[in-house]
């Protein structure tokens, strides 16, 4: 059964950093792009990172630009979402996803993690 699991949320100071894990199972992650999404209350979901099956390329919502990293580890089955100099508005349930390509509308999805920036 195809599984992602996000970790790593939590609530941080203004100006603080946390790395969030995408943990996939019952698939081979080297097959696919995962992307990272989040939702704030009130507001639609909206993509913040991608990564490609390859890891050669990534893609970043301006929000997060020279903030966030994406990575993988194909050989751990997880994908990492690296975010520094957090602000308030970063605060949202951020969910991982997975598709073969990048799109907005991704197949398989997680249930979510919720990050809360606020001093």
């Amino acid at each position: 059964q195809l599984q992602l699991v996000e970790s790593g949320g939590g609530l941080v100071q203004p100006g603080g950093s946390l790395r969030l894990s995408c943990a996939v199972s019952g698939f081979t992650l080297d097959y696919y792009a995962i992307g990272w999404f989040r939702q704030a209350p009130g507001k639609e979901r909206e993509g913040v990172s991608c990564i490609s099956r390859s890891g050669m390329s990534t893609t970043y919502a301006d929000s997060v630009k020279g903030r966030f990293i994406i990575s993988r580890d194909n050989a751990k089955n997880t994908v990492y979402l690296q975010m520094n100099s957090l602000k308030p508005d970063d605060t949202a349930v951020y969910y991982c996803a997975a598709d073969r390509i990048c799109v907005l509308y991704m197949d398989y999805w997680g249930k979510g993690t919720l990050v809360t920036v606020s001093s």
